[in-house]
């Protein structure tokens, strides 16, 4: 008895539970009278019928119904079968899984990944870019084995250590009234001014909150919330206002003059950049060594 082949006791399976040949054809994107040939030859292969053909259409026979019974079940069992070894795939392909704030992701991750990879050229790395909060939760659910975020806070259920140093800046385009302001703009100031903001959950968008209430006032309603440190620099060049945002976004846009870098009196928006890992858990493996290449840079900076 030769096996019948895997897309056929779909077919097959798809009679059962369609109810026709016609739909269940459709449903595979196939040809009724192409259906209907295949299904021949599965009950060729068996020795059973199991199509009942009538002028009022077509219906599977008792024993064709036990049929797509059993195949059914093996097909479930080839769909586990792959979705097993594609995990298992992965597994083993992602040897050192990574998330990244957005700010760290663009201007200092790859720099540390590259170093990596030059002393392990085989390593497979996934890199996941998003904000400090999204970064957290993965490296805090195991999703990641290091996590690397700008939030300010407090990090619940994850160590911590210090990569780098970062310093936010208020930039303006050049036409803006403070790009020719002799003095600081004050805290009060910056409070009641709307700013292009990055979303909620952005660290730089934490840092700048914190920084204003630390100072005794409270940020402005804003005046865009944009996704990424790129599209809050477009949004300013092109006039749309003011925003405060990581030095290593725009300090070539400062030099260049697109963007005039603001002085602000009684505001510290300096602040660190951590990576983090699972509370409790020793770092070893390619985390550690990427761990340490960041901390390595930072001491170098």
């Amino acid at each position: 008895m030769t096996t019948p082949d895997l897309d056929s006791l779909r077919l097959l399976v798809l009679v059962d539970e369609l109810g026709s040949i016609g739909q269940a054809a459709a449903s595979l994107g196939i040809a009724q009278p192409s259906a209907s040939k295949r299904l021949s030859t599965v009950e060729r292969r068996l020795g059973l019928v199991l199509v009942d053909r009538t002028r009022r259409g077509s219906a599977l026979t008792p024993d064709g119904r036990v049929i797509a019974g059993w195949a059914h079940r093996v097909l479930s069992e080839i769909d586990g079968l792959l979705d097993g070894a594609e995990a298992l795939r992965t597994q083993h392909e992602a040897h050192l899984r990574v998330a990244a704030s957005m700010t760290l992701a663009e201007y200092l991750v790859p720099g540390w990944i590259g170093e990596l990879k030059r002393g392990d050229p085989g390593l497979y790395l996934g890199l996941e870019v998003t904000n400090s909060d999204q970064a957290a939760e993965m490296a805090r659910e195991g999703k990641v084995d290091l996590g690397f975020v700008e939030s300010p806070g407090s990090l619940p259920g994850l160590s911590s250590r210090r990569v780098a140093t970062d310093r936010l800046v208020l930039v303006v385009p050049a036409s803006h009234p403070w790009a020719r302001k002799r003095r600081p703009v004050t805290a009060a100031e910056l409070a009641i001014t709307p700013l292009v903001v990055r979303e909620l959950g952005s660290g730089t968008r934490e840092t700048v909150d914190a920084a204003l209430r630390k100072a005794g006032v409270g940020p402005a309603k804003p005046l865009l919330e944009l996704g990424s440190a790129s599209a809050v620099r477009n949004a300013v060049i092109a006039g749309a206002g003011p925003a405060v945002i990581s030095e290593l976004a725009i300090a070539r846009d400062v030099a260049d003059r697109r963007l005039v870098a603001v002085a602000v009196d009684g505001v510290d928006f300096g602040r660190e950049l951590r990576a983090v890992w699972p509370a409790g858990r020793r770092l070893a493996g390619p985390a550690a060594e990427l761990l340490g290449i960041a901390v390595r840079n930072a001491k170098s900076r």
